[in-house]
């Protein structure tokens, strides 16, 4: 079946942000995220999964184990299982990117 934003199941996060999953499954997640200008995530890891964020528009900072990565249209970078990283959203702008992880980040999320 085709998934898109359009027809996935959304999400609503931080009060500012969206996600919609395009894959939701044990072994494999895909989430279609948007950060409102200003928004950013809690610094946490995950103890199994593995995530690839990847940037469809605009720029953030993904900050992995407190060195900064600044990610542009069509940049990736992966983060480890145990890696502290936190999502920066741009000041000034919208961002959308994908969080692939492998497995799902359900349950496994530790903040702190």
């Amino acid at each position: 079946m085709k998934i898109s934003k359009q027809n996935a199941e959304h999400y609503v996060w931080g009060g500012l942000c969206d996600g919609w999953h395009l894959v939701k499954q044990d072994g494999l997640s895909v989430i279609h995220e948007r950060m409102q200008a200003g928004a950013s995530e809690v610094r946490h890891y995950h103890e199994r999964a593995r995530q690839f964020f990847f940037m469809l528009a605009g720029t953030a900072t993904l900050e992995i184990d407190g060195v900064p990565v600044v990610l542009g249209p069509s940049d990736g970078v992966e983060v480890p299982p145990l890696t502290p990283h936190q999502m920066l959203g741009s000041t000034v702008e919208a961002v959308e990117f994908l969080v692939i992880s492998s497995p799902t980040t359900r349950g496994d999320r530790v903040t702190g």
